[in-house]
């Protein structure tokens, strides 16, 4: 974009981390004009946010990345607890409980927070769509039709755009909208990316501290790297290589020498905190920019990225597709309460109040009483996660799921259907299942089922909420 030139667009983008660049490919592939712009010159280069949850592995499922993401990661790896010098026996951190038909995806998966934005990144990419980087939002200001962003680079007018730039949201500020919250921890958090050429990869390494502060080395898979976290409790973290290798000489068996290269440090002080509101007018806050968690439990990458997801296809849907503008009232609507739910489990687990469970992986996670959410049918609920499971054929449901559209699935009924739009609504009959019971349920683009009933009754009133049909 020239200096002091305008540009149209549907959605502008702030922030190219996670949730800008999953929300930027979901509305890409929709069809909808999108500008994601970055202050930085580059993509985030640390390994900050390095778990990804089951429920967001079946997100990035459907944006069409998930085999980069196997690629390029790997499991948790069981704890190592070390006292002195000495290993004390392994400690896993986590339930391993296995993928199984209806959820494939059965534990965390690690990889470097810059590798998942690269993917993601390269998806966009693929799609048709771009980063503009070096990029700084100086003012913005909408009226009833439009929002107005006054850039480094010139001015851009869209329909709406997203704050996605992070906990100090500029967006968010000029906004005036109040963040409210509480330090989980007075101790701050060091974190930096190194190379420790002598030290095994076979665990996730923990020196407990006696007192002074935690230190934890976990190695990134597909990478020499490993991850390090370390609680401070006299004075300030000292983020300098020098000081890097001097906390791991004083936490830990390894000698400064042994800490070869020290890629990426920062600090942080643990807070749990949320916006008071998550949209004004056409704008919106996603990720960090609504709310900030303590990296315990690995829960905020994941509920930022799953923001993205379900304002995406909102977007789309209104940008695209007819549907009425009431539909984006929804997004704050639903995304608020998890938002909260998983600001608490992470507070939680940090203060060691909560161990790392089901309710980490966020498959339980869903939408039941919410604004979007009609009927009940065999064994599930409108509002609830759809399932996977198998399909002749070697194919799955997530398969039918994945892309843009609805899809209606007539579970163990030969019941008549009512015309629909096929673009819009894929029709799809399956023999009964289990984790579906029998009747019609319509699944959202996102993955959980909008409406569901024993017969049709409703489909169609429902549908309108959602789109032109």
């Amino acid at each position: 974009m020239e200096l002091n030139s305008v540009k149209e667009t549907d959605v502008l983008v702030v922030g190219a981390g996670p949730t800008g660049l999953a929300l930027a490919c979901d509305l890409t592939r929709r069809g909808v004009r999108t500008l994601v712009v970055e202050q930085s010159d580059a993509l985030f280069p640390g390994s900050r946010g390095k778990g990804i949850q089951p429920r967001t592995m079946e997100v990035l499922d459907d944006l069409g990345v998930v085999d980069a993401i196997l690629a390029s990661g790997g499991a948790a790896p069981v704890g190592m607890v070390w006292q002195n010098g000495t290993r004390q026996g392994e400690h896993d951190m986590f339930e391993r409980p296995g993928p199984t038909d209806s959820a494939p995806y059965g534990e965390p998966w690690l990889l470097p927070q810059w590798r998942t934005q690269q993917i993601l990144h390269a998806r966009l990419t693929e799609l048709g769509g771009s980063v503009a980087f070096g990029t700084t939002l100086t003012r913005i200001t909408q009226d009833e039709h439009r929002v107005s962003a006054q850039l480094s680079t010139g001015t851009v007018r869209a329909a709406y755009a997203v704050a996605a730039d992070g906990g100090r949201s500029a967006v968010r500020r000029a906004l005036g909208i109040a963040m409210t919250g509480e330090d989980v921890d007075p101790a701050p958090i060091l974190v930096a990316d190194v190379r420790i050429p002598t030290l095994d990869r076979l665990n996730w390494h923990v020196f407990p501290g006696d007192g002074a502060g935690y230190l934890a080395l976990c190695p990134l898979p597909g990478t020499d790297d490993f991850q390090l976290v370390g609680q401070i409790t006299d004075g300030e973290p000292d983020i300098s290589p020098a000081g890097v290798r001097a906390l791991v000489a004083a936490r830990t068996h390894l000698t400064a020498d042994e800490v070869t290269e020290i890629l990426w440090a920062s600090d942080f002080r643990p807070r749990a905190a949320m916006a008071e509101r998550f949209c004004e007018g056409r704008v919106f806050l996603a990720g960090d920019a609504a709310h900030v968690h303590s990296p315990a439990g690995g829960q905020g990458l994941n509920t930022s990225v799953q923001d993205a997801y379900n304002l995406g296809w909102k977007l789309g849907q209104v940008l695209r597709h007819g549907a009425p503008a009431s539909l984006l009232d929804t997004y704050e609507q639903e995304r608020l309460p998890v938002a909260a739910q998983m600001l608490g489990l992470s507070t939680r687990i940090h203060r060691g109040e909560e161990q790392r469970g089901a309710a980490t992986m966020q498959l339980g996670l869903g939408y039941r009483g919410g604004p979007l959410a009609s009927g009940s049918a065999g064994a599930l609920q409108a509002g609830d996660r759809a399932p996977d499971g198998p399909l002749p054929g070697g194919r799955r449901l997530f398969d039918l799921f994945r892309g843009p559209h609805f899809t209606l699935l007539a579970v163990g009924t030969d019941a008549e259907l009512p015309p629909l739009d096929g673009e819009l609504v894929h029709i799809h009959r399956i023999e009964a299942y289990e984790p579906y019971g029998k009747g019609f349920f319509l699944v959202r683009p996102d993955g959980y089922v909008g409406w569901a009933g024993e017969d049709t009754t409703g489909l169609s009133d429902y549908l309108a909420k959602v789109t032109r049909c």
